[in-house]
């Protein structure tokens, strides 16, 4: 079959969702809508939390969307079994759809990448608890009640907590971690005290900090952030991370586009 054959049968196979496929590897592709798409900071995240991710690993990505965070962290470190969970139900079908397209194209992921439709503070109901080593999330920027809400439902829940807050995600990740598991997000520089105070509530010690500006003359529109489960208080704060070009093409390098 060629290129040009696969590009119009795909949309034939879900005709009510229109994807574009991106092609993070030779045989691992991910479905992508203009509700459920990704950024940058997906890879700044990916690249942040798999840094200390090992094969035996088990790893949950909370409010994953497309997928993107779960895609990468599979392609880059390969964990026992990788977790991706999202109350909304076309978020998961598009998981479902890259995981599918990508068994048929020769990814052997089956038993490793999965899809969970479920509500973040209603884990508890859906996965085991003190059993993954690793839980990511890239949360709701902007707290109920402020910026201005996006008309499309999509975009209004990833940008705005009105469905989940950030002590909403630092609850459920305690219940899914080990103890001395960790749990990795980014979040807006704004929202420091708001995350480190939700952490600690449930008993994850901040342990690594690094801001991401765009230069070293601008200030930092994001920060990354690691915590342990049970962990003695002491955090790194490690140097900014300046996301230029270079910086920039090396992280979200992933593949072509189909």
């Amino acid at each position: 079959m060629t290129q040009t054959d696969s590009k119009t049968q795909i949309p034939q196979q879900q005709p009510q969702f229109p994807y574009r496929l991106e092609k993070l590897g030779q045989s691992l592709y991910l479905a992508v809508s203009s509700e459920h798409r990704f950024g940058s900071d997906a890879f700044l995240l990916a690249n942040f939390a798999g840094q200390s991710l090992r094969h035996k690993d088990a790893a949950v990505d909370l409010g994953t969307g497309c997928g993107i965070i779960a895609f990468l962290l599979y392609k880059n470190q390969r964990p026992s079994v990788m977790w991706g969970v999202d109350i909304q139900p076309q978020a998961i079908d598009q998981f479902r759809f890259s995981l599918d397209y990508s068994i048929r194209q020769g990814e052997d992921i089956q038993d490793i990448l999965k899809p969970l439709c479920c509500d973040l503070k209603q884990i508890r109901d859906s996965l085991p608890a003190g059993t993954f080593d690793l839980v990511t999330c890239n949360p709701p920027y902007k707290t109920g009640g402020t910026g201005i809400l996006s008309a499309d439902a999509a975009h209004r829940i990833a940008r705005h907590e009105v469905l989940c807050s950030i002590d909403d995600v630092c609850a459920a990740a305690a219940w899914l971690l080990k103890s001395g598991g960790r749990l990795c997000l980014c979040q807006r520089p704004e929202r420091l005290a708001d995350t480190i105070c939700a952490m600690r509530a449930h008993r994850i010690e901040p342990k690594r900090l690094q801001f991401v500006a765009k230069n070293d003359q601008s200030n930092p529109w994001l920060f990354l952030i690691e915590g342990k489960r049970d962990a003695k208080p002491y955090m790194d704060v490690l140097p900014t991370l300046i996301f230029d070009q270079q910086t920039a093409a090396r992280l979200t390098h992933y593949g072509t586009s189909e």
